[in-house]
């Protein structure tokens, strides 16, 4: 495993989860804190639900990765799907981050918050024609191609353009993460990437056709990894493939090795960047190889709360105000998130198993099943954790419920970015055609 941290069983307590990140600390009377702030300040400012998100937190983890990574030719391109705000975007370009994106809309996002072209990849299975422009405006690094259709279709626009488009085929290295099934990425029979065995024709391929340059070879397996050895698998295969490619002739410059690294929800086990650099060292040593890697979960996951209110309390059920619209994760994947009372008191409590749940109506709106918690009461409030990374990103409005509004701490400061989104702008854009009034 990457960490070392042994595991409370069955559960952490809130004594252990809070020890396990450095960015939180009780106060015994200002409650919660995350970084300096008191996080009952910002409920008290925005109500709850509400988003706090640490910006000296995804410093200090974007620097420890990219000291870890210090003597590689390696390039940080945070995977923008994990967080898009522009504000989360901006601290980590200013920490010298690239975005890895996987639409128009990401790529878009992007650029605003600062991130120059030059340090974009663009990856995904579907890009459309006009995405695929934009990208070429934008002077992209590389698009990381899926398919030989795709390929046309960049030799397409990009001729028709008169650019020439910067490719690296995605190669699917059929090696199974051993992560959660809906987030695994690299097996035969996921969606992503060419078949290992198809990559060396259509290199030869991408050479040969009109406005593109091919420039390497990507690979993703998937989210949330916690061992080595899925990544000493995968590399090895895609350093055997840079190997043929060069023996026949092909320049192969970039190797983008994708992200993934995961992150200590409930195990305090997260994947340490210096060993991950070190299976990069071995698989790639003498290699000659631009590596790129594109970590999402990892910098902003751990970075990220979700405040919430106990809405009611009945029979061992706990209601808070926050929901799956909220935070997706537990009712998509069956996803484990620390749950905190903000105020020290409570957390001192002994604690007695409660299911804890949102008003959406769904079975599925479920945050946690008989879980280890201090006796909460309505009008407590709790802190979701690590809830940095798909989370307010997933969010939707089902049940008409507004948006959340987003916090960033810097330190001791913390100020707004994002308003709650008011009702009325649920049913903003929409129309009701005249004839249905007809004949009323």
């Amino acid at each position: 495993m990457f960490g070392t941290v042994p595991l409370a069983d069955p559960d952490p307590t809130i004594a252990e989860l809070i020890a396990a990140r450095p960015h939180l600390r009780m106060h015994a009377q200002d409650g919660l804190l995350f970084e300096g702030v008191p996080l009952n300040a910002i409920a008290d400012a925005l109500a709850t639900p509400v988003w706090a998100y640490g910006a000296g937190t995804m410093r200090a983890r974007l620097a420890a990765l990219t000291a870890a990574l210090a003597g590689l030719d390696a390039h940080v391109h945070y995977a923008v799907k994990a967080n898009d705000h522009l504000a989360v975007l901006r601290v980590l370009a200013r920490g010298g981050a690239g975005a890895d994106v996987v639409s128009g809309g990401e790529l878009a996002r992007a650029l605003r918050a600062g991130i120059p072209g030059g340090r974009v990849v663009f990856s995904g299975v579907g890009k459309t024609a006009a995405e695929i422009a934009a990208a070429l405006d934008a002077g992209i690094a590389q698009f990381n191609v899926e398919s030989a259709r795709e390929l046309d279709a960049i030799s397409d626009v990009a001729a028709a353009m008169g650019r020439t488009a910067p490719v690296a085929l995605r190669v699917n290295p059929d090696v199974d993460a051993g992560t959660h099934p809906k987030i695994t990425t690299g097996r035969a029979g996921d969606k992503f990437g060419i078949p290992y065995g198809d990559a060396h024709m259509l290199y030869a391929r991408a050479a040969a056709l009109p406005g593109l340059r091919p420039v390497g070879l990507a690979l993703h397996i998937g989210s949330q990894i916690v061992t080595l050895a899925p990544y000493r698998a995968a590399f090895a295969r895609a350093a055997a493939l840079v190997r043929t490619l060069r023996a026949a002739g092909h320049p192969v410059a970039r190797l983008d090795c994708g992200g993934g690294l995961g992150i200590g929800y409930r195990d305090p086990t997260e994947a340490v960047p210096a060993a991950f650099a070190g299976v990069l060292r071995a698989a790639f040593a003498g290699m000659d190889l631009e590596l790129m890697i594109e970590p999402g979960r990892w910098l902003v996951g751990p970075a990220g709360v979700l405040l919430a209110t106990v809405v009611r309390v009945k029979d061992g059920w706990v209601v808070l105000d926050a929901a799956m619209n909220d935070l997706a994760r537990p009712a998509m994947y069956d996803a484990w998130h620390g749950i905190v009372p903000l105020a020290a008191v409570r957390a001192q409590a002994a604690a007695v198993p409660l299911d804890v749940v949102g008003p959406v109506c769904e079975s599925a709106d479920t945050f946690a099943r008989a879980r280890p918690l201090p006796p909460l009461a309505d009008g407590d409030r709790v802190a979701i954790l690590d809830a940095g990374a798909y989370g307010a990103v997933m969010s939707s409005t089902y049940n008409a419920r507004p948006l959340a509004p987003i916090a960033l701490i810097d330190g001791a400061r913390w100020a707004p970015i994002r308003a709650r989104q008011p009702v009325e702008a649920l049913w903003h854009g929409e129309s009701v055609p005249a004839f249905l009034d007809e004949g009323s």
